[in-house]
C-alpha cells in the first residue's frame, strides 16, 4: 500500500498555526500506522511586494486574535506586524520546500520553528538569514540549505506547489488529505480539534489495513 497523509499549509498562516497541535497529534497516529507525512505550500500571500498598511494590519490581528481564542495557541500581540512590514509568505513556503529536498523528516519541525519564530516571538520569518538559523537549528547545515533555498530549481519547485493546490481546488488553508494509491481522500478543510479529526483518520488507516 503506498498511503501518506497530504498537509497543505503555509507557515505564515495562522490558522495554521492554531492547527499544529493537532497536527502533531494526526501526524503521530499516521506514522504508528506506517504512514508517511508529506507537508505542500499552499501559498498563502507568495510574493506580496506591499507593505500591510493599517486597515490590512488589523483584519489580520482580528483573525489571529480569533485562533488564539478558539484554539489556545499562544501569540505575541504587542509590536507584531510593524509598521514597514511586507507579508510575503513565498520565503517562508521555500524553505518548507528546501527541507523536503534536503531532509523530509524535518520539514515538519522546521514549519514549528518558523511558526513560533513568527507568532510567538514576534521575529521576521521573511528573512532569509533567519530561515537558515532556524533549519540550522533543526539539524540542517547552513550552507546546504543556502544554497538550496537560493536555487532556482527550488523556487521553481516552490510554485509547482503552489500550482498543486491551485488546480486541486484547494483555496482555504489548513488543508488535510489522506492519500493511498492515488486516491485523496478530505479529513479537513480549515480548522478542526482532534476530537473531530482523529476518528476520520482511524477509520481511514482501518480501510487501509482491512484491504
Amino acid at each position: 500500500m503506498n498511503a501518506r497523509l497530504l498537509y497543505v499549509m503555509d507557515p505564515m498562516c495562522s490558522w495554521c498555526w492554531g492547527f499544529a497541535p493537532v497536527f502533531d497529534a494526526l501526524a503521530a497516529q499516521a506514522q504508528a500506522a506506517g504512514v508517511s507525512l508529506h507537508l505542500v505550500a499552499g501559498g498563502l500571500r507568495p510574493g506580496t511586494a506591499q507593505a500591510l498598511d493599517d486597515g490590512t494590519r488589523s483584519y489580520i490581528l482580528k483573525h489571529w486574535r480569533a485562533v488564539a481564542e478558539r484554539t489556545g495557541q499562544p501569540f505575541r500581540f504587542d509590536d507584531a506586524l510593524p509598521e514597514g512590514f511586507v507579508y510575503d509568505t513565498e520565503p517562508a513556503s521555500r524553505a518548507l520546500v528546501a527541507l523536503r529536498s534536503l531532509a523530509p523528516e524535518k520539514v515538519w519541525p522546521l514549519v514549528q520553528a518558523i511558526q513560533q519564530a513568527f507568532y510567538v516571538e514576534g521575529r521576521d520569518v521573511t528573512r532569509p538569514a533567519l530561515l537558515v538559523e532556524l533549519a540550522e537549528q533543526v539539524g540542517v547545515p547552513r550552507q546546504a540549505f543556502a544554497e538550496a533555498f537560493d536555487s532556482p530549481a527550488l523556487r521553481a519547485a516552490t510554485r509547482d506547489d503552489f500550482a498543486r493546490v491551485e488546480n486541486l481546488g484547494i483555496a482555504g488553508f489548513p488543508t488535510l488529505l489522506a492519500e493511498r494509491n492515488g486516491q485523496l481522500a478530505l479529513l479537513t478543510n480549515g480548522y478542526q480539534p482532534l476530537e473531530n479529526l482523529a476518528p476520520l483518520l482511524a477509520r481511514w488507516l482501518e480501510r487501509g489495513a482491512d484491504g
